[in-house]
C-alpha cells in the first residue's frame, strides 16, 4: 500500500462518522474499492508501524514539554534516554517524523552587525577561546549580563547577570538589578563562591566598567582567581556565555507570556535556570543534563 492510499483511508476513517456517505464519495472519487478500505481497516499493525506510532507520540510529548523550542538533534537525545523505547532511533527518522507532524524548532537569528577588532593586541585574553579547556567543574567561570523586560507591555527593563561554569555550562548564580553595576557583579560572584566553596577558577568577562571596578577586582584578588577578558568588539571571546543567554531568552523567556511584575519575572527566571541546569540535555554533554555532567566528573 502506498502512502497516498493510506492517507485516503485515514481521511475516510476520520470523516465517515461526521459526514454521511463520505466513504462512498471519496472511494469513488479516487478509484479505490470498498474491499481495499475494509482490508486496511481490519489489518494488524506491523512492528514498524507500532514503532512509528509510539515515536510520533513521544516526539510530540517532548516537543511540547520543551515549549516547541527543540530540534531533531535534541529530540533524539531525549528519545535515546527514554526507558520505554527499546529500539534504536536514528536522527534521520526523527527528522522525517517531525516533518510528518509539521514540527519546526524556532532557531536563533545570527547577528552580523558586530565588527571584530582583531587588530587590537591585548595581552589579558587568557582564555583565548579555548572553550574545551575545562576538564573539571570550577576551573573556568564565565560572566556577562543581559537585558530582560517585564510589565504589561514590557515597559520595564532589568539587567540579569550570571556566572556560568564552562564545564558542562552550569549556571552557578544569577542576580537581577536595575542596571549593570559593580555591586550587582560582586553580589552574583559572592553567591557563586558561596555555592562552589573554596575554589580558584579562571574568571573570564568582557571589559565592562562593572568588571573593571575596584570592588570587583578586590573580590577577585581575595579569591585568588586568574583574570581573563574578551578583546573589545569580539563577543565570540565569551561565546558560551553569550549562547547561554541567547537560548535562555529565546527558548525559555520567549516561550512564556511576558511577566507583569518583577516578582513574576524572578519566578520565571528561577524556573528557567532550573530547567537548563537540571532538565535540558545536549549532545555537547553526551546527552546529560548540566547537573549530571558535573556529577560524572566527581
Amino acid at each position: 500500500m502506498n502512502a497516498q492510499h493510506k492517507l485516503v483511508f485515514q481521511t475516510i476513517q476520520e470523516l465517515s462518522p461526521q459526514i454521511h456517505g463520505a466513504q462512498t464519495i471519496i472511494l469513488r472519487k479516487v478509484g479505490l474499492s470498498r474491499q481495499a478500505f475494509n482490508q486496511w481497516l481490519h489489518r494488524e499493525e506491523t512492528p514498524w508501524e507500532q514503532q512509528e506510532a509510539q515515536l510520533k507520540q513521544k516526539i510530540l510529548m517532548y516537543f511540547n514539554a520543551h515549549r516547541q523550542r527543540i530540534g531533531a538533534g535534541k529530540l533524539k537525545i531525549y528519545l535515546d534516554h527514554d526507558s520505554e523505547l527499546d529500539f534504536y532511533v536514528s536522527l534521520k527518522r526523527v527528522k522525517r517524523l517531525m516533518t510528518l507532524l509539521h514540527l519546526k524548532c524556532q532557531s536563533r537569528l545570527k547577528k552580523h552587525h558586530r565588527v571584530k577588532q582583531a587588530e587590537q593586541e591585548l595581552r589579558d585574553n587568557v582564555l583565548n577561546q579555548r572553550f574545551n579547556m575545562a576538564d573539571n567543574p570550577n576551573e573556568v567561570w564565565l560572566s556577562d549580563a543581559t537585558e530582560v523586560r517585564y510589565g504589561i507591555n514590557g515597559e520595564y527593563k532589568a539587567r540579569l547577570c550570571g556566572v556560568l561554569d564552562l564545564y558542562g555550562r552550569y549556571l552557578l548564580s544569577y542576580n537581577l538589578s536595575v542596571t549593570e553595576t559593580s555591586d550587582a557583579m560582586v553580589e552574583v560572584f559572592e553567591r557563586a563562591f558561596s555555592k562552589a566553596g573554596e575554589v580558584h577558577p579562571m574568571v573570564h568577562t568582557d571589559r565592562g566598567s562593572a568588571y573593571t571596578s575596584k570592588d570587583f577586582n578586590d573580590l577577585m584578588t581575595e579569591h585568588k582567581v586568574v583574570r581573563s577578558m574578551s578583546r573589545p568588539g569580539t563577543p565570540y571571546d565569551n561565546a558560551p556565555m553569550e549562547r547561554w543567554w541567547n537560548e535562555f531568552k529565546l527558548n525559555w523567556l520567549g516561550s512564556h507570556p511576558m511577566p507583569k511584575t518583577k516578582e513574576e519575572l524572578i519566578r520565571l527566571i528561577e524556573e528557567g535556570i532550573h530547567y537548563f541546569n537540571y532538565i535540558d540535555r545536549t549532545a555537547q554533554r553526551n546527552g546529560s543534563t548540566a547537573v549530571e555532567y558535573r556529577g560524572e566528573a566527581a
